[in-house]
């Protein structure tokens, strides 16, 4: 969401005006039934079974919210570890989760001063039992296995406090370093967890992984089978962490485990760099496709990238979007629009048969910025999305039955006309079509448009662009195109918006060689084949002049390709063949 806003729709309401999201609008966004239950009503006592974390009613669920900073004395985080926080959590995020992320070891944590960091720990927890949220109590260490005894003496207090709550999760490793598996954390884990279970049965137990919590292929290949309810700790920094990790994850889940991404964040693993808002978007689709919950590192304000608030930002405001820092805004989208009931296993419209017309509710995006919903007049009633400006979007996933020329359909209303709909995935950087929205002559005078574009098979995100706003949408359809009456889109050569990237010979054999400008930090080039996967991703340090950079694209199949490069204030990109 923007920061603040005079809309374009004089007639209706304004946006936040620096006030927290009114719970009106919260019930517009979720839908009636789930703003009338809390997220433990909704989904209950949670379970680990065949390598997924199931509900109450046995279905695959995930979570999305948010994890505090360290608990510890003067690092600044411990600020936040109030009932405020989590109040501002639940009813301007929508996060179904909070991550209390108690410092152990280090100066000012557990060790030191086991009361006051238990005190706002307690603080937290009774917190989210209150609003009807799930909670994790972190040992946040890398060195848990030094601090066994002091582990299960407070983990057992814990227990005894809440065990016989189902909003309670225990996380008793953080993130163990390049230690062994079999014979450093199993075994610390397994006596933690022994503990745990003597007093509390069946609540998760969440246990780290080696190397910062990334080798979770290796815990899968020897689980801990002596209490039940485990899950496996996953943790990744977008702009680091890319589709070797997922195969790590993947390898994993393949394995039967179950996993859950307790710590994440938008930037490089320092928690400092640039946001890399593509990668965070493939992490969220990786999430959602395989019911894996997250807590976003971190509600904090210091200056770092990964903060979700900027620095200064008070304990006991009544914070508005303001307060945001570009990480705080792109990953408050993601927690406030997530569907944790997904049980087809990513979300959005049913595989539709070839020919059929697939209808899409505007509001059921699974990721939005900048957007909100009201009540429409339009045939069927429901809700509609509004308040569109230029740089909004809105993703979606769906399935395609088989790749080919779709006609999309938009109903739209718009008061003056001038607006323009991208269709697009990838995050942006693939360009499917887009179509000007005419006047209709109202908010709620509704007309629909259509044009085709080509498509992949499969399931997949698509995101709907706003390169010119000053409309509403009610609703989106595909459905599959005759050979007869088909009408192909122009190949562009590169993604409108973007500069061309500088790319030769093309069409390229054996490898393309790509003009990288002059610039003074870290860029990335990826190679995008027809389905929008990566198939080549290159990091590539700044200098001071343009400079050449090959890339082998030998291995790559006969057909189109999109390259693309970012970094900081850059985008590029081009399309090349490969014969």
């Amino acid at each position: 969401m923007k920061q603040t806003h005079i809309p374009q729709h004089p007639a209706r309401p304004l946006r936040y005006a620096g006030l927290l999201v009114a719970t009106g609008l919260l019930t517009g966004l979720l839908g009636p039934s789930a703003a009338a239950q809390t997220p433990v009503q909704q989904y209950g006592q949670l379970k680990v079974s065949g390598g997924s974390i199931l509900d109450k009613n046995n279905q695959p669920m995930s979570l999305a919210g948010n994890s505090l900073f360290w608990s510890n004395d003067g690092w600044g985080g411990e600020k936040y570890y109030t009932a405020n926080t989590v109040s501002w959590l639940k009813n301007s995020w929508n996060a179904k989760l909070v991550r209390v992320a108690m410092g152990v070891e280090d100066s000012g944590g557990y060790i030191s001063n086991p009361a006051g960091n238990r005190r706002r720990v307690k603080t937290v927890v009774d917190a989210a039992l209150a609003q009807g949220l799930y909670v994790i109590i972190d040992w946040h260490s890398h060195h848990a296995e030094n601090y066994q005894s002091q582990a299960i003496s407070f983990f057992q207090d814990m227990a005894r406090t809440y065990g016989n709550t189902p909003n309670v999760m225990y996380e008793v490793y953080n993130e163990p370093l390049q230690v062994s598996w079999s014979s450093t954390i199993k075994p610390y884990a397994e006596a933690v967890a022994g503990a745990i279970r003597a007093i509390d049965p069946d609540n998760l137990i969440i246990v780290g992984t080696p190397t910062w919590s990334q080798d979770v292929d290796v815990a899968a290949s020897n689980p801990i089978t002596r209490y039940p309810n485990i899950a496996y700790t996953l943790h990744f920094y977008a702009a680091t962490h890319k589709q070797s990790l997922r195969d790590k994850a993947q390898t994993a889940l393949n394995r039967g485990v179950a996993l859950f991404v307790t710590e994440y964040g938008t930037t490089e693993a320092s928690g400092n760099g640039y946001v890399d808002a593509a990668s965070t978007q493939e992490w969220m689709t990786f999430l959602r496709q395989n019911n894996i919950s997250h807590a976003n590192w971190a509600l904090n304000d210091k200056a770092e990238s990964a903060s979700a608030l900027k620095p200064g930002t008070s304990s006991t405001a009544a914070w508005s979007d303001n307060f945001l820092t570009t990480s705080g805004s792109l990953v408050k989208s993601y927690i406030q629009s997530w569907n944790g009931t997904v049980t087809s296993g990513g979300g959005g419209t049913p595989p539709p048969t070839t020919g059929s017309t697939t209808k899409v509710e505007a509001e059921s995006y699974h990721a939005m910025s900048g957007v909100q919903t009201q009540a429409t007049t339009d045939t069927g009633g429901g809700l509609n999305v509004g308040w569109l400006d230029p740089g909004d979007w809105l993703a979606y996933t769906v399935d395609i039955p088989a790749a080919g020329t779709y006609l999309i359909q938009y109903r739209v209303a718009s008061l003056n006309g001038g607006g323009r709909i991208s269709l697009e995935q990838n995050a942006g950087v693939t360009l499917r079509g887009t179509i000007n929205v005419p006047k209709t002559g109202g908010w709620q005078v509704w007309t629909t448009i259509s044009h085709t574009v080509t498509l992949p098979a499969g399931r997949q995100d698509i995101a709907i662009g706003v390169p010119a706003g000053g409309y509403n949408i009610n609703w989106w359809s595909f459905s599959k195109v005759s050979a007869a009456a088909r009408t192909v889109l122009p190949t562009t050569v590169a993604v409108a918006g973007d500069a061309a990237l500088a790319v030769y010979p093309n069409p390229a054999q054996n490898q393309l060689t790509v003009t990288v400008p002059a610039t003074a930090g870290e860029v990335h080039l990826t190679v995008f084949d027809g389905l929008g996967r990566a198939v080549i991703r290159r990091a590539v340090a700044g200098q001071a002049a343009d400079q050449q950079v090959e890339l082998a694209t030998e291995a790559l199949v006969a057909g189109s390709y999109l390259v693309r490069l970012a970094g900081p204030g850059l985008v590029q990109t081009q399309r090349f063949v490969k014969q």
